[in-house]
């Protein structure tokens, strides 16, 4: 873990398991913060290496909530430690071609990767997605589950993860924190830091679409996250929605009790 594993979105240095974080930390409005230590999101844990497990597995947690797709989940299994739950929680069962779950299979392509992505396609492709988080009725049964099980103390503490951690994991923490009551400056810092947390763990991503004559710069748009996408999610979300609040009750379906349990189980007012 980092020197500074206390500051709020702190990298755990686990090598085989990028991205990872504790959602803990974020100051919340009254003078509260997040609780350290029940809520963590990742990359997929398909590739958690033997000698990383007991690191995993330290984090104690009780349930590992898969946000992929059915082909993602076949290509890439969760390694989850012994004893803790695995729940799948397809995001894009009713669009499986949409842009986070299909746009790795360019990425070993220069000239279909500069037809899907090039001229500003790419990171229209990632807005588009982000919207799809904040209405598609798979997107909303997902979310609907994951928040509903965090609301009950046997499923924490938890860890929730897609392939690479930034889209459907980047809603699912943008709307926890939202809920919580941490300030969209802050939701949307923690929700940048999959740039400096997970970009230099794709580099090799990079060298080798740039040896088979691609150009890195079409790649940076899908592999990493820009403020526009979540702003894009959000605008969709309070078209539809008006607030968060709304957003868990019309859309979810999660009364006001169960976003009660939400913060006092995540807020420490103390």
């Amino acid at each position: 873990m980092t020197d500074d594993a206390f500051q709020p979105g702190a990298s755990i240095r686990i090598a085989s398991l990028p991205n990872l974080r504790d959602l803990g930390g974020w100051p919340t409005a009254g003078g509260g913060h997040v609780r350290r230590g029940l809520l963590y999101r990742s990359t997929d844990l398909g590739k958690l290496s033997d000698a990383d497990v007991p690191a995993v597995a330290a984090l104690g947690l009780r349930v590992v909530y898969d946000l992929r797709t059915e082909s993602e989940r076949t290509a890439e299994p969760d390694l989850v430690p012994a004893g803790t739950d695995h729940v799948v929680l397809d995001v894009l069962a009713d669009a499986p071609g949409a842009g986070p779950a299909q746009l790795l299979a360019v990425l070993s392509d220069p000239t279909a990767a500069a037809a899907e992505l090039g001229a500003g396609r790419g990171a229209a492709i990632m807005a588009e997605a982000y919207r799809d988080t904040a209405r598609l009725g798979s997107a909303l049964r997902a979310y609907r589950r994951l928040f509903s099980d965090l609301a009950q103390e046997r499923n924490r503490p938890a860890l929730f993860h897609c392939t690479t951690g930034k889209d459907r994991t980047g809603w699912a923490s943008a709307a926890m924190l939202m809920l919580l009551g941490v300030s969209d400056e802050d939701v949307m810092v923690e929700y940048l830091l999959t740039n400096d947390q997970l970009l230099p763990a794709l580099q090799p991503v990079f060298d080798r679409f740039a040896s088979a004559g691609g150009d890195p710069a079409l790649l940076r748009s899908v592999l990493g996250v820009e403020p526009g996408y979540l702003e894009a999610g959000l605008d969709e979300m309070r078209g539809r929605y008006g607030t968060i609040a709304g957003y868990f009750s019309d859309g979810l379906g999660l009364d006001a009790d169960v976003q009660a349990a939400l913060r006092d189980a995540f807020v420490d007012r103390s």
